[in-house]
């Protein structure tokens, strides 16, 4: 498997309200008010402890969104979720999900350090632009933000984030003044335990890789294969050189869906009746979003064409993940599938992130795998319906990865930031 690697896997997970499919919600096992109850995520949070996870990251997205179409279609705010979950739990890490585009910097830091605060240094930050046209209409604005014009927003507010968080541990007022944002002030709270707050960049455009190179101390990737999985660690880390920063200072977790079965027959067959009880149109909508093109009037039964697959004609009106769009595309690319035949494998391989359906221990060959050839650092797991798809995590994926060596048997540090540094081999 090449050659051998300090420290173990990391491993988060991505609660997705109910799980990736979107008839998760289908199922005895929940009640339809479970999302808004806090019952239900403290259950999260003490499943995910249990299988001493690393973290556990929550998204978030300011507008209303379509449950025929978005698999996590309640938006609570992350930051009271895991301020909740924080009360049931000791060591997990608890990563919130904010926008650069729609938040106030100040408040922000406040409101993540406070988080920080309440869960004893477990607190992360996952980094995102707003990208969907209806988050835009919400707060007023006529049209979406240029891509461009994002991306310096969020990297100026990055800057007045951890100024701010810095203003704590040094007593220093945070003067900044520029484009976007004029603060003068400092954070009238005690320092975090863990030094700051734990950055994690969810972005795969040129821009986001550069902002994670010089920020991030993780990324949240989409990745479909292992080749360009590892042009994209390779990347990330060469952007944290340049920023003066060591390489190993940002861990690379793509996103990895998953459907597990004791058998690799049992586990498509499960993806099979969880997909099939979804709306029939969810898998072309979202394709259709992911690549900028509407795949409903493409032929079924022919390859996709070229002019498909080109770059967009404007690509700072491109409103999809730019990620998400390479990791697609590269695979159509290598695999020319007709539009049927990608549609239903993305069933079982994943469409933007990696998919994975089969056993365990097929589970584990695969992170093995990647670990072990330098693809990745760790994994973002998102089950396919969450309620008894982390029990299966928590109770037979996590004990074999130990077996091999891969996992450490419980916590060894008590912050996120502790999580990541040991994972990596690194003094905590």
């Amino acid at each position: 498997m090449g050659s051998e690697r300090r420290g173990h896997v990391i491993l988060g997970l991505n609660v997705l309200v109910l799980g990736y499919v979107p008839s998760a919600w289908q199922t005895e096992l929940l009640d339809p008010l479970d999302p808004v109850r806090a019952d239900y995520w403290r259950r999260i949070g003490a499943l995910a402890e249990r299988a001493t996870l690393d973290a556990v990251f929550l998204a978030d997205s300011p507008s209303l969104s379509d449950p025929s179409y978005d698999a996590g279609a309640t938006r609570l705010d992350p930051t009271i979720i895991w301020s909740t979950v924080a009360r049931a739990t000791s060591r997990v890490g608890l990563i919130a999900t904010a926008s650069t585009t729609f938040n106030d910097p100040v408040e922000f830091a406040r409101r993540l350090l406070t988080l920080d605060h309440v869960s004893a240094g477990r607190a992360g930050w996952n980094v995102v632009t707003s990208r969907h046209p209806g988050v835009a209409e919400n707060f007023g604005l006529p049209a979406h933000i240029a891509r461009d014009d994002r991306y310096a927003r969020a990297d100026e507010f990055v800057d007045v984030v951890t100024g701010l968080w810095d203003s704590t541990r040094t007593g220093d007022r945070l003067r900044h003044e520029g484009e976007h944002f004029r603060v003068d002030d400092a954070l009238a709270l005690p320092s975090s335990a863990q030094g700051r707050p734990v950055i994690v960049q969810a972005g795969g455009s040129d821009q986001g890789r550069r902002l994670a190179g010089r920020v991030a101390d993780a990324v949240f990737s989409a990745e479909l294969t292992p080749q360009s999985a590892r042009a994209h660690y390779r990347e990330v880390r060469d952007h944290a050189v340049a920023a003066g920063r060591a390489a190993d200072s940002v861990s690379i977790l793509p996103g990895l869906l998953l459907t597990l079965g004791s058998t690799e027959e049992e586990a498509r067959r499960r993806s099979d009746e969880l997909h099939e009880q979804g709306p029939p149109a969810y898998a072309t909508a979202w394709l259709s979003q992911a690549i900028g093109y509407d795949v409903a009037g493409l032929a079924l039964d022919e390859p996709f064409p070229d002019d498909v697959l080109a770059e967009p004609a404007d690509p700072a009106a491109f409103t999809g993940s730019i990620g998400f769009r390479q990791s697609i595309v590269e695979r159509i690319r290598q695999d020319r599938p007709t539009v049927r035949e990608y549609l239903r494998e993305t069933r079982y391989t994943g469409s933007g992130h990696g998919g994975f359906t089969g056993t365990p221990e097929g589970l584990v060959d695969r992170i093995e795998s990647w670990y072990r050839t330098g693809a990745a650092d760790g994994f973002n797991l998102q089950p396919d319906r969450l309620i008894d798809g982390l029990e299966v995590i928590a109770d037979e994926v996590i004990p074999l990865l130990r077996r091999r060596g891969l996992f450490r048997e419980d916590y060894e540090t008590e912050t996120l930031r502790g999580h990541l540094n040991a994972a990596q081999g690194s003094a905590s």
